[in-house]
């Protein structure tokens, strides 16, 4: 493996553990099957101002939780085609990503063309 896909490998590993650890803030893992998480619902009290606390602190959590999760599925797909010699390789045209691009993001599926094309 070239020393450049070592290096993002090591990235996304690193991101991987901080997403992990952010999304335990906000949310805890699903018991049901298929499924990720489910964002954690805030216990403030039970006086009315509270609650609305609560219910207001649990839609941001909602938000936070999915944007992470949504993050952790990126970098677990980046990590699978690592794996399976198909990193940096666009979805669409199945070009070459420019090296610029993947260290910039290194869970890009496009190059910048086809992302150009399809967003």
């Amino acid at each position: 493996m070239s020393d450049f896909i070592q290096s993002i490998k090591k990235q996304l590993e690193e991101q991987r553990t901080e997403i992990k650890k952010r999304l335990e803030e906000v949310a805890k893992k699903s018991g049901k099957e298929g499924s990720g998480y489910e964002t954690k619902f805030p216990e403030y009290g039970r006086a009315e101002d509270e609650n609305a606390d609560e219910v207001a602190a649990f839609v941001d959590s909602l938000s936070v939780e999915d944007n992470l999760e949504k993050t952790l599925e990126d970098i677990e797909l980046a990590m699978k085609k690592i794996s399976q010699g198909r990193y940096g390789i666009c979805e669409k045209c199945g070009k070459p990503i420019p090296m610029e691009r993947l260290q910039a993001f290194p869970t890009a599926k496009f190059c910048l063309d086809c992302k150009g094309k399809f967003s």
